[in-house]
């Protein structure tokens, strides 16, 4: 009889435990399929009202969070702004190409599309957005001409916090690749980023003003700066990413505006530059309109392949000559480590330390540099050393310059 009443307990509990599970909400987003809401993949209708109106709905929706689907197909897209708040966690999910006008006239924004004032929004899948920048970037010559048209980034979040891309592909942007501004905890991860290496101006990844952010197992060819870190940063871990073809990891250019920040707290490591102009880069303007700090850098375990400046602080930048000289940078380096650097150099200068007279860089610590020269001009690697103070040690080649 114990044994019948035992039984009967245990199947009340199973049957208890089964009406629990099954009358538990569930967490499954809402998912908008952008096929079914109207979207044409034939790669030549125009779906940025589809996609308009699918993010109002989705980012609106309450109740549960949404998840916009972009299946395999070819959708053409003209410019379009994604704005929030929204309601709930939102993912964009994209396993088929975006398209962009191939005319960068059709394109009326600075940007091709825009995510502003979101929180918690996943950038995924297994696609790719095609800026279709090669009609552009004969355009892309501002430096000499004035008159020059305005060409739009691929993809820009403006104050857009706690999120993160992964996985997607950014092919032959116009301008720039992805733009970050005022973004803070943001994840990047396992995205690739392609342009030739003579598209003008194509940087992969640009960020200023923002906080928090992680990018890792990306790689990342294009004309310009794989990274560029600017005015306001703070606190950046940069590892296990591929840069090349471009102009390498780039602090900068600072100085030139009078509203800059102070930017501090970056760490690169576990790198690999292969055949970039430049490899760790800090550049600042000669001629500073503002006194801001750079400090509490660490590069760690950085293999340069075929380089032309592996390691290059440039505290006189111009980059179109001849730049108006009123004094010395203003922006001050200091507390930079750089540890286990190593490989090959297409110049002779394989560290050029070249700091401000008027704000010498303090603190820089090398550990173990081992910088070969192959290039044109033979002889062993040399390093530069102007206005720098700190120290040396481990191996050391070039030989070092430090005071």
């Amino acid at each position: 009889m114990s044994c019948i009443a035992s039984a009967f307990k245990a199947l009340c509990l199973s049957l208890l435990f089964v009406v629990a599970v099954a009358s538990r909400p569930t967490n499954r987003p809402k998912v908008f399929n952008v096929q079914r809401y109207g979207a044409k993949a034939d790669g030549k209708t125009d779906n940025t009202n589809v996609f308009t109106n699918i993010w109002k709905n989705a980012c609106t929706r309450k109740g549960g969070n949404s998840k916009i689907y972009v299946p395999k197909g070819m959708f053409y897209l003209g410019g379009v702004e994604f704005v929030g708040p929204c309601a709930n966690k939102i993912e964009f999910a994209i396993d088929g190409t975006l398209l962009a006008p191939s005319n960068p006239r059709d394109i009326k924004k600075d940007t091709w599309i825009q995510f502003r004032y979101i929180n918690n929004l996943i950038i995924s899948g297994a696609g790719t957005l095609d800026g279709q920048g090669k009609e552009s970037w004969p355009l892309n010559d501002c430096h000499k001409n004035p008159s020059c048209p305005k060409l739009a980034m691929t993809m820009g979040f403006a104050f857009v916090n706690n999120s993160r891309i992964n996985g997607i592909t950014s092919l032959n942007s116009k301008m720039g690749h992805f733009n970050f501004f005022s973004v803070h905890h943001f994840n990047i991860t396992d995205v690739t980023i392609t342009a030739p290496g003579n598209s003008p101006n194509t940087d992969g990844l640009k960020f200023g003003f923002c906080s928090n952010i992680n990018i890792s197992k990306t790689h990342i060819g294009t004309g310009d700066d794989c990274i560029a870190i600017l005015s306001g940063t703070t606190n950046m871990d940069i590892s296990d990413v591929n840069c090349g073809p471009g102009h390498g990891i780039s602090v900068g250019s600072l100085g030139k505006n009078k509203e800059e920040k102070d930017v501090n707290g970056l760490t690169v490591r576990d790198i690999v530059f292969n055949g970039t102009s430049d490899g760790i880069r800090i550049k600042t303007w000669e001629s500073s309109a503002s006194e801001i700090l750079v400090s509490n850098f660490v590069y760690e375990n950085i293999q340069m392949i075929n380089v032309g400046n592996p390691i290059n602080i440039d505290q006189k930048y111009c980059p179109h000559p001849p730049c108006e000289k009123k004094g010395e940078s203003h922006v001050q380096i200091q507390d930079l480590k750089l540890k286990n650097i190593y490989g090959t150099s297409t110049n002779k200068v394989a560290v050029n330390l070249q700091c401000s007279k008027s704000f010498p860089c303090k603190k820089v610590e090398l550990i173990d540099i081992n910088l070969e020269n192959k290039g044109v001009e033979g002889g062993p690697s040399t390093a530069v050393c102007e206005n720098v103070d700190g120290s040396a040690c481990g191996k050391m080649v070039p030989q070092h310059c430090l005071n």
